[in-house]
C-alpha cells in the first residue's frame, strides 16, 4: 500500500470483474477491512484499477504507508477483505511454532 492507500494489486480487482465504474463501500470489521461492490457506494477505483483506502479505513485498520497486505476476495459476495499487518500477526503468531516468541 503506497502513502495515500493505493493497493498495487489490480488482479483481485479484475477477478471481480471490477471496473473504474463499479461503485465500492468500505468498512471496518474486527480490525479487518471490507472492500465491496455497492450500488451506493461512495468510492471506486482509481483510473488504473487499484483500491484506493481512505485515510479513515487505514486508520481504522492501523495501516502505514508501505504495509502489506493480505488480500482475500469472495468472488460470490463481490468483496475483498484487507488483513492488516497486526490482524495478521494475532492469527498468524499463536500456531506458528514458538510464534509466541517472536
Amino acid at each position: 500500500m503506497d502513502n495515500r492507500g493505493r493497493i498495487a494489486d489490480r488482479q483481485m480487482a479484475a477477478a471481480l470483474n471490477w471496473t473504474a465504474a463499479t461503485r465500492l463501500s468500505i468498512r471496518e470489521h474486527d480490525g479487518l477491512l471490507v472492500v465491496a461492490a455497492d450500488p451506493h457506494g461512495v468510492f471506486k477505483l482509481t483510473k488504473q484499477g487499484h483500491v484506493r483506502l481512505p485515510a479513515d479505513a487505514r486508520r481504522a485498520g492501523h495501516l502505514s504507508s508501505g504495509d502489506r497486505v493480505l488480500l482475500v476476495a469472495h468472488l460470490d459476495r463481490q468483496t475483498v477483505t484487507v488483513f492488516p499487518p497486526v490482524a495478521l500477526d494475532q492469527v498468524l503468531l499463536p500456531v506458528l511454532p514458538g510464534g509466541e516468541d517472536l
